[in-house]
């Protein structure tokens, strides 16, 4: 599989779970009371697996590559990505204060999570649409499929040291179940 596939990829499970992060956000503007432990799961994904995998795939390996070939970092795409993640970890940040809050004051801290998750969830959907859409189009254009092979190789390498053995697949299942729970209450809650 190619870099920019596995990148793709990625990014079709991080919309799934924006989308679990999309309605538990409706809830708490609803006043719907939900489980702390949600909210920590949601963080825990973005910051673990969208962040310090996915971005760091990015910025350390796939970014630095194609900027020796000539992609320019400022006032070019690659800046732009750059100060995406940024903002995206500002909002992680906040969410995550909001999250701790929530356990004693959930009237006051659930709306501020609500409108950070959705200031995020917008800002990463068209993060991510500009990425599938003009980056890794440049970066397939770009990188030879030996390249493409040597840099997927090299994002399992940044897997294992970012996250650690075995934590992407129990991310994956910790947020197939929190799919599924946020699908069947919204069922309910219908």
């Amino acid at each position: 599989m190619t870099a920019t596939k596995v990148l793709r990829n990625e990014h079709e499970f991080i919309l799934k779970v924006l989308a679990a992060s999309d309605e538990v956000a409706r809830r708490l503007r609803a006043g719907i009371a939900v489980a702390p432990q949600m909210l920590d799961d949601i963080l825990e994904f973005l910051r673990l697996f969208a962040d310090r995998c996915h971005h760091g795939k990015e910025e350390d390996l796939l970014f630095p590559l194609l900027e020796a070939k000539g992609v320019p970092r400022d006032g070019g795409p690659i800046g732009v990505m750059l100060s995406e993640h940024d903002e995206g970890r500002a909002l992680i940040r906040s969410m995550a204060e909001a999250a701790q809050e929530y356990r004693t004051n959930p009237a006051g801290a659930g709306p501020r999570w609500a409108r950070d998750a959705a200031a995020y969830s917008t800002l990463l959907r068209e993060h991510i649409g500009k990425e599938n859409d003009i980056l890794f189009v440049i970066a397939e254009r770009m990188l030879s499929p030996e390249e493409q092979a040597r840099l997927a190789a090299e994002f399992e390498r940044v897997e294992v040291e970012k996250m650690g053995a075995g934590t992407h697949e129990r991310l994956h299942a910790q947020m197939e179940g929190l799919l599924k729970e946020v699908e069947k209450s919204k069922a309910v809650s219908s």
